[in-house]
């Protein structure tokens, strides 16, 4: 598995993994209800690429784009120790440590660019997301009630966040 940071040449290979995921029903779009195209995410992809506190991250299996992870980092510098966190993967390469391994990698690189914390939402219902996300060291901080609106009933979300000790930070 490689794992590495994305480039607008990848763009389809992301959206193809991100059409993927949302056919999960775990994520924020809904399968189908948005469409991606090449160049506009293409362009999103090199400005998270030439920022300090955001990235997108591949990883590669068997010379394909298996699974993304978004790291979105903040500006003002009241909230730029912080960055928020959006991990797909394809549903033929689950369960294979892809998360594990891209987590590990995002973990690394935010804590060499001054990134204290990191947080992410998911769905209460979503048994094998909570628990990656609690191997992987992240706390629930709190439910946010009736937060999405899924096939006609409310979800739950948690948000859960880590705190990193280490290189650029303060604690």
């Amino acid at each position: 598995m490689i794992i590495r940071e994305a480039t607008r040449h990848d763009s389809e290979r992301i959206i193809t993994v991100m059409t993927n995921a949302e056919a999960s029903n775990f994520m924020l779009f809904g399968p189908g209800e948005r469409n991606l195209a090449p160049k506009p995410f293409g362009e999103y992809i090199d400005k998270l690429y030439h920022s300090h506190h955001s990235a997108l991250f591949v990883a590669e299996m068997d010379e394909q784009v298996v699974a993304y992870l978004i790291v979105q980092g903040n500006e003002p510098k009241r909230i730029a120790h912080r960055a928020y966190l959006v991990i797909g993967i394809h549903s033929d390469y689950r369960g294979r440590k892809i998360g594990t391994a891209l987590f590990q990698h995002v973990e690394n690189w935010a804590m060499e660019n001054g990134v204290h914390r990191l947080e992410l939402t998911v769905m209460e219902n979503n048994e094998a997301g909570v628990a990656l996300y609690k191997k992987m060291g992240f706390d629930i901080e709190g439910t946010k009630r009736a937060s999405l609106y899924v096939d006609g009933q409310y979800i739950n979300e948690y948000y859960m966040s880590k705190l990193l000790i280490g290189k650029g930070t303060n604690v």
